[in-house]
Formats: structure tokens, sequence, C-alpha cells
């Protein structure tokens, strides 16, 4: 009786695979508010690309003793926001919405602001900000998915990971100045 019922949902499985594909990942059981989690996401994404164009701006201007350590570490950490928003925008597009790259609305969608910082101690202090804001906005964001969707709550998590090390480095170099 049980293989019956096991042959039984394998069959009702592979029906409902066949319904929607236009939906590609996103299956009949996904439980996450999609709509709510693509503007989660596209915030996110926001705050990731305003963080590239400030760590850019602050590698470039950052002048002073210790500048080329600093500069250094600013690069890197516009890379791997990069990284972050590339992540981001594959996951918004799998669960069929489209990534808003629109410079216009990068401003209003960001939870963090674009600061350019008088100094070199500014500008580092600037970017923890951002961090700090970042790691906030992640946590709330995985605590709001739960269990309604690993994949990106796992995403999420590793970026978290290295926003945390961000963070910690900039931390850092500013008990250093």
């Amino acid at each position: 009786m049980s293989n019956k019922s096991n042959i039984t949902e394998i069959k009702d499985m592979r029906r409902e695979a066949r319904k929607h594909l236009e939906q590609g990942a996103v299956t009949a059981d996904y439980e996450a508010d999609r709509l709510e989690l693509l503007k989660q996401l596209n915030q996110s994404l926001a705050t990731e690309l305003v963080c590239v164009l400030r760590y850019r701006r602050h590698y470039f201007m950052a002048r002073g003793i210790h500048s080329r350590a600093v500069a250094d570490e600013f690069l890197a950490h516009s890379n791997e926001e990069l990284a972050h928003a590339d992540s981001l925008a594959a996951r918004i597009v799998q669960l069929g919405g489209e990534p808003d790259f629109a410079p216009q609305n990068l401003e209003g969608q960001s939870h963090a602001e674009y600061k350019v910082g008088a100094d070199l101690e500014d500008m580092i202090r600037e970017n923890l900000v951002a961090e700090r804001i970042a790691i906030h906005s992640y946590r709330e964001t995985i605590q709001s998915i739960g269990d309604k969707d690993s994949t990106t709550s796992d995403m999420l998590k590793r970026i978290l990971a290295v926003e945390e090390e961000h963070a910690d480095d900039l931390a850092s170099l500013l008990s250093g100045m």
C-alpha cells in the first residue's frame, strides 16, 4: 500500500512540475511572499551598489600616512560588494523578478547612504556605518524569510558573513587611527 502511495506522489509531483514552466524555480510549494521578497532583494541590491560606488570613490580618494593599506581594503570590499550585487540580481531573476539597476532608484531604495567622507578616518567610519546597516538589514530579511525559501536565506547568510567581516576589518582600521 505504501508503495502505491509513493507512486501516486511521484506521479503528482511530475504532473505539477509540468505546470507553469515559465515560473522556472518558483514551484507550487514555494511558501515565501515572493513579491515582498523581491522588493527586499531589490533594496539589498541597491544597498550593495551604493556601497560599491562609495568604496570605489574612497579607494581613489584615500590620502594620508595609512592610505595605501586602507585604500586596498576599500577596493577589496568594493569587489566583494559587487559580487553580492551579482548574486542578488541573479536570485531576483530566478524568483521571476527584475533587478533594478536604474541609477535614479538606487539612493531611494538603498538602506545605506552614499557619504563621501572628509578624510581617511571619516571614510572608514562611513563605510563601517554602511556595513552595520547592511548587517541589520540582512538579519531582518533572513528572519522574515524563515524556512520559506532556504535558497535565498542561505545566500543572504553567506553575504551577511562577509558583511560582518567587513565591519570587523573597518572597526580594526578605525581603532588604529
